[in-house]
């Protein structure tokens, strides 16, 4: 829980320093990046460690924060966020560390992850491979055709965590496009379904251990989440998509989510 924490406290003081928004899509993945980067994932061991794709690339702030939290940016790297030069953008760029794959147009980011687990799978490897999306991006055919491709090979050793906050960018997602029930829809495509809360911590780590990633079919953990979880003002408010914080609200965002 500490670092998830850390996670949130790191997510609002960055988006500060540069001024900008997102800051509820980081906080709704903060408990899920933190499980992942804290023990879920094995981001060790050169060509056999786990690939991560953070297929909604918008909240890359809340991965950076979570790799952060656990010894893998420095503070200077954090600092350094969406100032020129950097290598910590508002979408992730796979030339920094700790970010396999560049992201940030939506819809494409299961069928990256879908690929590699296959390259893994034929090379041999007993690598696993995660993905990190947006329940509104399961709006797009392109995530569909990859859930298809996934099952039809079975891609044991690929897990998708979907990111159930409910809303997007200009709206609520039941508004735009309601695709309940979403577990019927991901087990009836051949996938292993898991509807988890996506602020659990342990239960995500837990449920993650849990999973054969080396027979059967690929695997989905529907996580429920709040959008701009731990900021009272900022949870399940669509605006927060996109505003950056003025320094009353800053203050009162950094009291709402305490100490790391």
């Amino acid at each position: 829980m500490q670092v998830a924490a850390q996670v949130r406290r790191s997510v609002l003081q960055a988006s500060k320093r540069a001024n900008i928004g997102h800051i509820g899509s980081c906080l709704s993945i903060a408990d899920i990046v933190a499980a992942l980067a804290d023990g879920g994932m094995k981001l060790d061991g050169g060509n056999e460690r786990d690939r991560f794709v953070l297929s909604k690339g918008h909240a890359a702030l809340a991965w950076y924060s979570a790799l952060h939290a656990v010894g893998r940016l420095s503070d200077e790297q954090m600092e350094s966020f969406c100032t020129d030069g950097t290598d910590l953008g508002g979408h992730p760029e796979h030339v920094l560390e700790g970010v396999d794959f560049s992201t940030g147009s939506l819809g494409h980011g299961l069928g990256m992850a879908s690929g590699a687990a296959l390259a893994a799978r034929r090379q041999g490897s007993d690598r696993r491979v995660f993905a990190l999306l947006s329940d509104a991006e399961c709006n797009e055919g392109s995530t569909w055709e990859a859930v298809m491709f996934a099952a039809h090979h079975g891609l044991s050793n690929l897990i998708a965590i979907v990111d159930m906050n409910g809303q997007q960018a200009l709206g609520y997602t039941r508004e735009i496009l309601d695709l309940s029930p979403m577990a019927e829809r991901w087990r009836t495509s051949g996938w292993d379904v898991h509807e988890v809360d996506g602020h659990d911590v342990p239960r995500l780590q837990q449920t993650i251990a849990s999973l054969d990633t080396t027979s059967g079919p690929p695997h989905v953990l529907l996580a429920a989440t709040t959008f701009g979880r731990g900021v009272h003002f900022m949870e399940s408010k669509i605006e927060w998509h996109y505003l950056p914080m003025n320094d009353e609200q800053y203050a009162q965002a950094l009291e709402m989510v305490g100490p790391a």
